[in-house]
């Protein structure tokens, strides 16, 4: 005989719950998390895939309500329908909580009026007013970059839903599509919606559990991410440099002179494409604080690197003109070095270049772990520590960044590097 699930009953609802999955039959199960939150889900096969469907917190959906809602969606399944799509959207009610007041402002005095929309403050206002609160203390412009993408690009859907109506069905609509194909972006999307959702309920404007959090609750919806593929970047074994420079060094074009450049400044390819004359001086290297993450750069230039400089030299030059030129005259497009790499030494990236150089450093040089660090433009030390050092070890690391440039160009002769720098030049 099988066995049949022990219905839920009201009463039964109504007294303590342990943590867990609590099954009522046909797929219906009231979730409890850790922190005593509530939330039904019906779980169901559609198209050979066993999925999840939130149906609202317990305390907004009764036990009879769940149920039929659930017998819904099962109409719907019979029909071939998915049940998600033939969900209704419900209208959303307009709550008088008020708007999202931008960090720094004023309140308005009772009855006081300026044209907002009193409906209730959106999901979206209130991600932009995390953001607003919590960049200050960010590295860079980046992060809150990231951030707004992520529910721009992501979470669009219910962008303008109140918050005070955002649920688990509402978050699982839009992580959900993202869980299993772009796991990176779904897991930032989550931790965000969890944060921005604390937020709105420190600031009064929703209650009840947050549902967005993992533990205890979507845990139970989604099924583990995939590990994330990615890896480091491909990185040439530093013995191999200096065969490689010589190829580098014969050939011809922009994109052969500004890889080289970036091996031997040991720079990232966005910092090579973007650098002007006006950043260099002698033989230093100088990027503002908008260049890099929110910090002053200074780069000494080896013999090496001057050389490269000296052959892309044009006649006369303004300081906002680029060092390392696109063919139609902007921003070279940043596939161009990839391209000279992956003809020359298939396999290899030039951002793993920086790898190169830190193994090198690491395993044949007595070079100050600290002084090879600040080369590659890595903070160094703690929060702490970076307070107190306020200097940047540039005279330390023009030695070593000298010693890089006679390693590399350590088989590459004068004739080699003029056929190849000439014609650039020329061109």
């Amino acid at each position: 005989m099988a066995k049949t699930s022990k219905k839920l009953t009201d009463r039964g609802l109504r007294g303590v719950l342990p943590e867990g999955r609590h099954p009522d039959g046909d797929g219906l199960y009231l979730v409890v998390a850790a922190s005593g939150g509530r939330s039904w889900i019906f779980r169901h096969m559609y198209k050979g895939r066993r999925r999840d469907m939130g149906l609202g917190s317990f305390a907004d959906v009764s036990l009879v309500q769940a149920r039929d809602i659930c017998e819904d969606a099962r109409r719907a399944m019979k029909k071939g329908a998915d049940p998600l799509a033939a969900r209704t959207t419900p209208q959303l009610p307009a709550k008088s909580i008020g708007a999202v007041r931008a960090p720094g402002s004023q309140p308005r005095s009772p009855g006081a009026t300026d044209g907002t929309n009193e409906t209730g403050a959106s999901l979206g206002q209130c991600w932009l007013a995390y953001v607003e609160a919590q960049e200050g203390g960010w590295r860079g412009r980046k992060t809150k970059d990231s951030w707004m993408r992520s529910i721009n690009r992501h979470a669009a859907a219910i962008k303008d839903w109140p918050v005070s109506e955002i649920d688990v069905d509402a978050v699982m609509s839009v992580v959900e599509p993202l869980w299993l194909t772009k796991a990176e972006s779904a897991g930032k999307l989550r931790e965000r919606l969890e944060r921005v959702l604390d937020f709105a309920q420190v600031k009064g404007l929703r209650t009840g559990q947050n549902p967005a959090v993992w533990k205890g609750n979507l845990f139970y919806l989604l099924p583990p991410r995939p590990k994330l593929q990615r890896g480091h970047m491909a990185a040439m074994p530093y013995e191999d440099i200096p065969d490689f420079m010589v190829r580098l060094a014969r050939s011809r074009g922009m994109s052969a002179r500004a890889l080289e450049f970036t091996v031997l400044t040991v720079a990232r390819e966005t910092m090579t494409l973007e650098a002007t004359w006006g950043e260099m001086s002698a033989d230093l290297w100088a990027l503002d604080a908008t260049r890099m993450k929110e910090r002053p750069f200074r780069q000494p230039l080896s013999s090496g690197a001057l050389a490269v400089l000296t052959a892309v030299s044009p006649e006369t030059k303004r300081a906002d003109q680029l060092v390392f030129p696109g063919p139609k005259g902007g921003v070279m497009s940043n596939m161009a070095m990839d391209m000279m790499l992956r003809d020359l030494a298939p396999g290899y990236t030039p951002h793993g270049m920086r790898s190169s150089f830190r193994d090198w450093a690491g395993d044949e040089t007595e070079f100050a772990k600290e002084v090879i660090e600040e080369c590659m433009a890595h903070a160094v030390g703690d929060e702490t520590e970076r307070a107190y050092r306020r200097r940047d070890a540039l005279r330390k690391r023009r030695d070593v960044l000298q010693a890089w440039s006679d390693y590399c160009l350590s088989e590459v002769n004068t004739s080699m590097v003029d056929a190849g720098r000439t014609a650039t030049a020329a061109a």
